[in-house]
Order: C-alpha cells, then sequence, then structure tokens
C-alpha cells in the first residue's frame, strides 16, 4: 500500500515510518523539521521503499496515496510555545490539506489528536465521549484548540464527503527518537539524571500521568487506521497506569543510578492536574493492549538517551 506519514521525522512519526516499512508498505513522509530531526530517519534513506520529501503540510501538495497518517505538529509545550501560529496552521490548513488528498485519492485517513483536547479534565479518567475542559485563550490553546479544530474538521470530511477517517487521541507517549530537549517530562528527568543534576519538578509532585511506551502507540495507530469498523471513529490510545509524578521522578532517578536531588518549581500554566485514558474502546474495537511495562520502557528509553551524546554518554 501506498503510506504517506506527515510529519515522518517526527518522535512517533519515524517509528510509525519504519513499522510501515517492516509490514511491506511503501511509504513517502513528509516533515518541515521545524520539530522532526532528520536523525530519526536517517536509516531509512536507503530503504528501496521509502521516499522523504521536506514539505511544509500547509502548503499545496499532490501526492498519491491509500493511507494517509496525519502527524505533522509540534506535541511538546516547548515546541508549540515557541511555533504557536504553525502550530494552529498545521493543525487546521495542514489538516484541510492532507483531508483533501485523502478525498480526492479515496484515501483511508488518520488524524493524531491528543489528550489536550480534555485540557484540565473534570471526567477521570477520560473517555472518548467526554467534551474537555480547556481554556481556550490561553498559552496552550495554540496546540489544544487547533487540535480540537483539527477533529472537527476531520468529522465534517466524513459527513459531508463520506472521507474514510478516523481520529486517535494520544496521551502521553515516550521512548527512543524523543527531542532531548522538548520540555515533557520524561526526556527532562531522563536528561537531568544521566547528569546527576537536580530533577525539576513543576508543582508539589502530586499531579499525575500515565505513560505509554512508542512501540505501543504505534501498534495502535496501525490498528486505528487498517482494523475493519474504524471509520468515523475516535479512539484515546495511551497507558491508563497512572502514577503522580513525583513517582516517575523518583523511578528515574534510581534506573539511572543517579545522586540527583528533587527541586519544585511554579506549576505551569494550564498544566492539567490529572491524566488517564480509559481505553476500553481501543481494547474492544482494536484488540489493543499495553505490552511494554513502565520499568521496561523506561530502560530502552534512558539507553537511547545515554547513547545520543558525548556528555550523557560519560555518565553512568
Amino acid at each position: 500500500m501506498k503510506v504517506v506519514v506527515t510529519g515522518g521525522a517526527g518522535f512517533i512519526g519515524s517509528h510509525l515510518c519504519k513499522r510501515l516499512l517492516d509490514e511491506g508498505h511503501h511509504v513517502l513522509c513528509l516533515d518541515n523539521f521545524i520539530t522532526g530531526s532528520p536523525q530519526n530517519i536517517e536509516d531509512l534513506q536507503d530503504h528501496a521503499r521509502f521516499t522523504f520529501i521536506q514539505h511544509d503540510v500547509t502548503q499545496p501538495i499532490s501526492i498519491e496515496a491509500e493511507a494517509i497518517f496525519h502527524l505533522a505538529s509540534p506535541a511538546s509545550p516547548v515546541g508549540y510555545m515557541e511555533h504557536p501560529i504553525e502550530t494552529i496552521l498545521v493543525n487546521s490548513q495542514g489538516t484541510h490539506m492532507m483531508l483533501e488528498q485523502a478525498r480526492k485519492h479515496h484515501a483511508l485517513f488518520l488524524v493524531s489528536s491528543t489528550s489536550e483536547i480534555y485540557g484540565d479534565p473534570l471526567v477521570h479518567p477520560q473517555t472518548e465521549n467526554y467534551w474537555g475542559n480547556v481554556n481556550t485563550i490561553g498559552p496552550r490553546a495554540c496546540y489544544d484548540e487547533s487540535k480540537r479544530l483539527g477533529e472537527t474538521l476531520t468529522m465534517e470530511y466524513y459527513r459531508q464527503y463520506q472521507t474514510n477517517v478516523r481520529i486517535v487521541r494520544i496521551f502521553n507517549t515516550y521512548g527512543p527518537n524523543s527531542q532531548i530537549h522538548d520540555g515533557r517530562m520524561i526526556p527532562n528527568f531522563i536528561t537531568q539524571a544521566l547528569q546527576n543534576e537536580p530533577l525539576t519538578i513543576y508543582g508539589d509532585g502530586l499531579k499525575t500521568r500515565s505513560i505509554c511506551y512508542v512501540s505501543d502507540l504505534v501498534d495502535g495507530l496501525m490498528r486505528a487506521m487498517f482494523h475493519a469498523g474504524t471509520t468515523g471513529e475516535v479512539f484515546n490510545l495511551g497507558n491508563p497506569e497512572e502514577h503522580t509524578v513525583q513517582e516517575f521522578a523518583e523511578k528515574i532517578i534510581h534506573l539511572c543510578n543517579a545522586s540527583s536531588t528533587l527541586i519544585y518549581e511554579s506549576s505551569r500554566i494550564d498544566d492539567p492536574e490529572r491524566r488517564r485514558p480509559n481505553i476500553m474502546k481501543a481494547q474492544q474495537v482494536l484488540g489493543w493492549q499495553i505490552k511494554v511495562g513502565m520499568e521496561e520502557g523506561l530502560k530502552r528509553t534512558i539507553e537511547w538517551f545515554r547513547s545520543r551524546t558525548t556528555l550523557l554518554s560519560t555518565i553512568c
């Protein structure tokens, strides 16, 4: 199958490209490198069924596709706060551009949405029928609201043109190919612990998160795209195992054998207090299950971070 992956040089996109190639598909990867990295797809460049085009998907492009995974967007607070307008446009205009290509070519279409559409949730855990609690004018709204609009566009193409679409709301995901300085909890904690620096916790450490290893997330994306009965549906993908931020910090210090301490700073604006997906729908419809436990996933991720720079590789 001819498959397009927008944002294919990003963290999740690069893993998805590799999985698609491993399963025999032809992959066209589109990325403008605002937050993606050429290093993430370096080992794919010589693959006979892999093509890369450096392109901003908010701009017109004609592609041949049987399936389109639309993953393009800054996804970390550092990324989307540095590029707020670009984030709004890629999740609205870029989504529109890719939906048009899907409609034109009668292609399968998957848009990667986010748990951030739930905002600081008043329902816990979050189910797909929860509408969210989002600050529409706050500093995170460039991401939260543009993702919500991307979902709206996607469903209108389903209703108006019967385009074969599905929406996946991605919860916290971690693993190799993360941006080392992307500002999210796991990369922050690992890079600090590997250098025996204090781990910075925003708030009192009692906020909760649930983290999903990237290979499990990619498996969910593949199932959502290619499994029967997913057209017009919305799926949460994430790990429902919930821990406090402080528990994650202490676990990473232990796994790095670090001498790091914990320091506490003011909470970030609009940072949700609790975050945990209800994944019953994905389990029942897609047959999707979490396979990589937290400790194993963190060990793999720590080893990757350690190998990325000379500084980190000399520690531990």
